[in-house]
């Protein structure tokens, strides 16, 4: 720009003065350069505008002398801008490395193997920048059992992260030693009512929350799955080319809202043999919708991907929700995908 500019005004005549167009080169550059290429920039600039000067004998004029200085001061702004600008990209650069930490820390990725299970996990959070949200996920290995939650906190993005992180917490802490699925729901509603108790009028959002969850156990000797589900969607079983509802005959109410009620934990059980996959997902799958407001048919693409391993059965099922939606979902989505295969050698 700098060059055509210049150029321009030494060949147009002395009466066509278009070197004050010379001041976007360096307010183009601030923006997105660093403040060194911004300074050097604006020096090029102020040097081409004095050449212009001189070839057109204007430098003594005053007309001149105080666009020059007009120039000079605009440079000089815009390299403070790119200063200004380069420190809150780098603090920007910062919290979003500790973001990304404590994201990976919270809701870490299931181990590939479990006893006699390959395991897979997969998350889209709907709010931008963010690598969790609302949907929680984990799996607990016990001496005699591979124990696995899924759940959706109310709302979705950020706002639901400290609901997430309490029902985490609690079922690392007593998924191995709660001998029997329903006592480990049980404390499980005890310990999100426990931290989430509105004692003051600023936590009155807690008094409001809720989280749905299927907790799922899967014992190594038996080839059956047993699932206790708190509201949540029934989880879907692949088994020999057949996608399967794990329906429960009596669902208890989401974990949070025990205190309004007495509520049953009662334990399903499903068969479960080598072979088999298991896929738990939250609402932000089966919910998401296409440009005609299509709802996402889950059991439907999960067919293609029966004989697949859980890793590759997700990401077949996560391109396929991307392409539903046209890209961006408008809920988080958790899933986790469970195959039966048997002990390694």
């Amino acid at each position: 720009m700098i060059v055509v500019i210049t150029a321009a005004d030494l060949l147009t005549p002395s009466s066509v003065h278009i070197g004050s167009l010379l001041v976007a080169a360096p307010a183009i550059t601030a923006p997105f350069a660093s403040p060194l290429l911004t300074t050097v920039i604006g020096t090029m600039t102020i040097a081409a505008e004095v050449l212009i000067g001189m070839h057109d004998q204007l430098l003594g004029t005053l007309n001149f002398q105080a666009g020059l200085l007009g120039l000079a001061l605009v440079c000089l702004f815009l390299v403070l801008f790119a200063l200004v600008r380069d420190r809150q990209q780098r603090e920007l650069t910062q919290v979003r490395s500790v973001a990304t930490a404590v994201q990976t820390a919270l809701l870490r990725p299931v181990p590939e193997r479990l006893g006699p299970l390959h395991l897979a996990s997969a998350y889209m959070a709907a709010e931008a920048e963010a690598q969790i949200g609302g949907d929680i996920y984990a799996a607990v290995r016990t001496p005699h059992c591979t124990r696995l939650i899924i759940g959706d906190a109310r709302g979705k993005g950020l706002p639901a992260i400290s609901e997430a992180a309490t029902l985490l917490g609690a079922f690392r802490e007593t998924a191995r030693r709660c001998p029997e699925l329903p006592d480990l729901v049980a404390d499980l509603e005890d310990s999100y009512l426990t931290h989430n108790h509105p004692d003051n009028a600023a936590d009155q959002v807690f008094a409001e929350s809720f989280v749905t969850a299927a907790i799922v156990d899967i014992p190594d000797e038996r080839p059956v799955l047993t699932i206790v589900n708190c509201g949540h969607p029934p989880p879907l079983l692949l088994s020999k080319g057949r996608v399967i509802s794990l329906d429960v005959s009596q669902p208890a109410p989401p974990l949070g809202l025990g205190g309004l009620s007495e509520p049953q934990y009662l334990p399903t059980e499903f068969a479960f043999g080598d072979g088999d996959l298991l896929l738990l997902y939250t609402d932000g799958v089966i919910e998401a919708r296409d440009t005609t407001g299509t709802f996402f048919p889950l059991a439907k693409k999960a067919a293609r991907w029966t004989e697949e391993e859980p890793a590759a059965t997700l990401k077949g099922i996560c391109d396929d929700l991307l392409a539903h939606v046209g890209g961006r979902l408008g809920d988080d989505a958790a899933l986790i995908a469970i195959r039966r295969v048997g002990y390694p050698p």
